[in-house]
């Protein structure tokens, strides 16, 4: 029994040595292989049932050992739509049953992988190297939040931004203590000031006064530019808006410094003929050049601009000062609007955050989707599938939403296969390989002996 028990056991250790070559020939040649994980090989021993007097050396079983834990080197990439995990995680990906007229038809039950040479494909779907599809969930343009929880096929095919109008404009800027406007003269006391005496209706009645027709030329005289914004209607129509302030009272006449701010609108006359409505809010401000009491916003109702239409605008304030200017001119320190009209998308790219970005031809940037990785109990048990991909066995657990890891944008996870690693591995292997010949040479001769004696 002992040798022919010795023939077995050597056989059997060439099979398992054979088996962990196998292993360490597939780890060399995915060497570069985009987020591979190296599998090595356990050998475990196959004993007899015997009393403990009489216990003998067994044979051998070789067992694959998983790596999917082990994180590869991170390097980063040219292109936009790359994207690799950093830590614990898995992109969730699917691939097409079938194809259609329309594209492919998804409907499997989703896989996992760290692979994230993800590119569009002619579809609009990002698609990786080894044609598995990334799965997320779309993000409401409008509220920059998920849509749901459920991932689905990401598709970007066409991506159209439609027009936002303008709701809020807000504004930041010095008030110069001494206007210069076109009627001021350093003679004259008070000519900084907006006389409401030369106006066929006096603009200076907050919320109601309106500068219009022949009074156009002297109110803007008597004001001073404070910057203009291009803002959009509901369908995305560009409307230059234009604002101008006037000064009605000075500390230095006895009074309270005190301002009014217009803005460009329609003449009631006309329709379409320029003139300019009053904001309605008094801006008074104290000797420390602050505005006292503080205004945060004013709502601009029925704004209507060169015929177009914008509707009720709120006016935010930022931060709005009255100090000296050399210039005895408005500095407009910030001036934006939250309208843009309609985009094309242009191009992606992947934030930290974990979302995929557009860019659109309207100079917008848009978060369009969530990338959401996942975790497992026991990542390395694990069903590893051709291209990269896991499969969910019940040794590894269900798919949990929430890993630790993070998304690193135009980067790609390289294998963690080291080659030095792996070379000596096999350099032991090919010993403990040929260390089994031998054995077998040497029953095979001791047989041989055995043969002779019968003889």
């Amino acid at each position: 029994m002992g040798l022919f028990g010795a023939l077995n056991t050597a056989v059997n250790g060439l099979q398992s040595q054979s088996y962990a070559m196998q292993n360490i020939s597939g780890n060399i040649a995915n060497s570069q292989t985009i987020a591979y994980k190296a599998i090595g090989t356990s050998f475990s021993d196959l004993l007899l049932a015997q009393p403990a007097s009489q216990q003998i050396a067994g044979g051998v079983i070789a067992n694959s050992v998983s790596t999917n834990s082990v994180q590869g080197a991170i390097t980063s990439a040219s292109v936009s739509t790359y994207m690799a995990v950093n830590g614990d995680g898995y992109f969730a990906v699917e691939q097409p049953t079938t194809t259609n007229s329309s594209g492919p038809v998804y409907n499997s039950s989703p896989m996992y992988t760290r692979r994230g040479d993800f590119q569009m494909d002619q579809y609009g779907y990002l698609v990786n190297g080894a044609g598995y599809t990334l799965e997320g969930i779309p993000i409401d343009p409008s509220t920059n939040a998920p849509i749901g929880n459920a991932v689905e096929p990401l598709r970007f095919n066409n991506a159209f931004l439609p027009a936002t109008a303008t709701t809020t404009i807000t504004y930041g800027a010095n008030l110069p203590s001494l206007p210069q406007t076109a009627s001021y003269s350093a003679a004259t006391p008070g000519s900084e000031l907006l006389d409401s005496t030369s106006f066929t209706a006096d603009p200076t009645v907050a919320g109601t006064g309106k500068v219009e027709g022949q009074d156009v030329t002297t109110f803007l005289n008597q004001s001073l530019d404070g910057g203009s914004v291009t803002a959009y209607d509901s369908s995305g129509q560009p409307v230059n808006t234009q604002l101008r302030w006037a000064k009605t009272d000075s500390a230095s006449s006895g009074g309270t410094d005190t301002w009014e701010m217009f803005y460009q609108t329609d003449s009631s006359a006309t329709g379409t003929q320029p003139a300019w409505q009053n904001a309605g809010v008094d801006f008074t401000f104290d000797a420390t050049g602050k505005l006292n009491p503080s205004v945060s916003a004013v709502p601009l109702n029925g704004v209507t601009v060169n015929g177009t239409p914008l509707g009720n605008i709120s006016f935010d304030i930022g931060s709005l000062t009255q100090f000296a200017a050399t210039n005895g001119a408005v500095t407009v320190t910030s001036l934006n609007q939250d309208g843009y009209p309609p985009g094309q998308l242009q191009s992606m790219s992947i934030s930290n955050s974990g979302r995929v970005t557009g860019s659109f031809t309207n100079g917008k940037n848009i978060d369009l989707a969530e990338i959401p990785l996942y975790s497992f109990a026991s990542p390395d048990n694990l069903q590893a599938l051709s291209g990269g991909a896991y499969a969910v066995t019940g040794d590894s657990g269900a798919a949990l939403v929430g890993a630790s890891g993070k998304i690193v944008g135009a980067s790609l996870e390289g294998s963690n296969a080291d080659i030095a690693s792996q070379f000596t591995q096999l350099i032991v292997t090919q010993q403990a390989y040929s260390a089994n010949t031998r054995v077998i040479t040497t029953a095979n001769q001791m047989s041989q002996d055995l043969l002779n004696v019968i003889r």
